[in-house]
C-alpha cells in the first residue's frame, strides 16, 4: 500500500515536468505562502512611504490619507511575518534570529529590520502623533475605554502648544528615519532574489529596485481603495483635492515601476545567455497569463491608461471615482501577479535548462490557497479594530 502510494505520488509529481529535471527539482519548495510575503511588505512600504509624502513633503492635500496609511501599514505589519513562519518546519526556531544572530545572513536580518521597523519607527510615529488625541479620548471616552486611552497616552496630560509642537517635530523625524527603514524592510526581499547568481530568472541588479517601486505603487492604491471605501460609509464626502493627488503619485509610480520591467525585460534579451531559451519558453508556456496578461496587460498597461486618461481628460467627479478604484483594483491584481513570477518562476526552469516544471496549488493545509486567503484577509479585520480605536479623523469624532 505504501508503495503504491508512493507511486501514485511520484506520477502526479512527474506529470506536472517536461524536458529534463534533476530528480531534486521535481517539486517546488517555495510555495504560495512565499509569494504572499513579499506582497504583504510591499503594502507596508508603499503606505508607509504615502504617508511620508504628508509629513517630509508637506503634500497637505494627501492628509486626509495621512493616519489611514500608518495604520494601514502597520495592521499588515502585524501580519507579515506569519507567512515565513508557517513556510518554516519548526516556526519556533524563529527566535534563534534574535539569540544567535548571524549578520551575514540576510534573510535572518529580517528578524531586525522587522523589530526595527515595528517598534521603533511605526508604532512610534502613531503614537506622537495620535498622543494629543488620547489625552483627550482618555477624558471623554466610556470606561474601560477611557482607561484604555489613558495607559496609552502614559497617563500623559500635556496638550499645551509646546508638547504638541513637539509631537509634530518628532513625527517628521521619525518619518526620515521611516523611509529608508521602509526601503530595507522590503528591498531586501529583491535583495534575496538578485543576490542569487545560480538563478538566471533572479539574478538581475534591478530586481530590488523593481520590488521597491512595485511595493510603493501596490501600497498607494491600496490606501487609495480603503480611502475611497471608508469615507462614504461614514456618511461623508470623498476628497477630491486628496483623490486627485493621490492618483498623481500612483500614476507617477507606476510609470517609474513599468519603465524598470520594461527595461529589465529588455536587458534580459539584449544579453541573450544560454538561459535565455528556456526563459522564454517558460514565459510562453508556463507564466503567459500571470506574467504577459495578468502582471503586463491587465495590472499595469491598462491601469496606466486609466490614470493618464483621468490625468489628461476632464471627467466629472464619479467618472474619475470609478476609474480610480478600478485602477487600483487592476494594480493590486498586477503586483501580486509580480511576486507569484518572481517567486515561482525561478522554479520552474531545471539547472540544465533543458526542462520546466509546473506549480499545482493546493486548496487546503499549511500552504494552501485558503491559508493564503486567510492571511491576505486578516489585515483587513486588525485595520478595522484599529480604526474604531484609533479613529483616523481625530478627535473629532464621537467615541463611544
Amino acid at each position: 500500500m505504501n508503495i503504491a502510494s508512493a507511486h501514485e505520488g511520484l506520477t502526479k509529481l512527474l506529470e506536472q515536468v517536461s524536458g529534463f529535471i534533476y530528480p531534486n527539482e521535481i517539486e517546488v519548495h517555495w510555495s504560495i505562502l512565499i509569494v504572499v510575503y513579499p506582497y504583504l511588505t510591499g503594502l507596508v512600504a508603499g503606505a508607509f512611504i504615502l504617508a511620508s509624502l504628508v509629513k517630509v513633503f508637506n503634500v497637505t492635500a494627501l492628509k486626509p490619507t495621512y493616519r489611514l496609511a500608518l495604520l494601514t501599514a502597520l495592521a499588515f505589519l502585524l501580519i507579515a511575518p506569519l507567512p515565513l513562519l508557517l513556510h518554516l518546519g519548526h516556526p519556533l526556531r524563529s527566535w534563534q534570529i534574535f539569540f544567535t544572530p548571524n549578520f551575514s545572513s540576510a534573510m535572518a536580518m529580517f528578524g531586525f529590520v522587522y523589530a526595527w521597523y515595528l517598534m521603533v519607527v511605526l508604532l512610534l510615529e502613531i503614537w506622537f502623533d495620535y498622543r494629543a488625541d488620547l489625552v483627550n479620548w482618555g477624558q471623554t471616552a466610556k470606561f474601560p475605554l477611557n482607561w484604555f486611552y489613558r495607559i496609552l497616552s502614559l497617563f500623559s496630560k500635556d496638550v499645551s502648544p509646546q508638547a504638541i509642537a513637539f509631537d509634530n517635530k518628532a513625527v517628521k523625524f521619525i518619518t526620515l528615519l521611516g523611509i529608508p527603514s521602509a526601503f530595507i524592510l522590503h528591498g531586501y526581499v529583491g535583495f534575496l532574489f538578485g543576490s542569487i547568481k545560480a538563478n538566471p530568472w533572479w539574478s538581475s541588479v534591478l530586481i530590488p529596485i523593481v520590488f521597491l517601486f512595485s511595493a510603493i505603487v501596490s501600497g498607494i492604491a491600496l490606501v487609495m481603495l480603503l480611502y475611497m471605501v471608508i469615507t462614504p460609509s461614514r456618511g461623508k464626502p470623498i476628497d477630491m483635492k486628496c483623490l486627485d493627488k493621490v492618483a498623481s503619485f500612483l500614476l507617477y509610480a507606476a510609470i517609474v515601476d513599468f519603465s524598470l520591467e520594461i527595461l529589465d525585460i529588455t536587458h534580459r534579451l539584449y544579453e541573450s545567455e544560454e538561459s535565455i531559451k528556456i526563459i522564454t519558453e517558460m514565459v510562453v508556456n508556463k507564466l503567459f497569463i500571470s506574467l504577459v496578461v495578468l502582471q503586463l496587460l491587465i495590472g499595469m498597461v491598462v491601469p496606466l491608461g486609466i490614470l493618464i486618461a483621468t490625468k489628461l481628460a476632464n471627467f466629472n467627479q464619479e467618472l474619475r471615482k470609478l476609474l480610480y478604484f478600478l485602477a487600483a483594483i487592476l494594480i493590486q491584481i498586477g503586483i501580486f501577479s509580480t511576486r507569484w513570477n518572481v517567486v515561482l518562476g525561478g522554479q520552474m526552469f531545471s539547472k540544465s535548462f533543458r526542462g520546466l516544471i509546473s506549480y499545482r496549488m493546493e486548496m487546503f493545509g499549511q500552504e494552501g490557497f485558503l491559508m493564503a486567503l486567510t492571511l491576505l484577509v486578516v489585515p483587513f479585520f486588525i485595520l478595522a479594530l484599529l480604526i474604531k480605536l484609533l479613529p483616523p479623523w481625530g478627535s473629532t469624532e464621537t467615541l463611544e
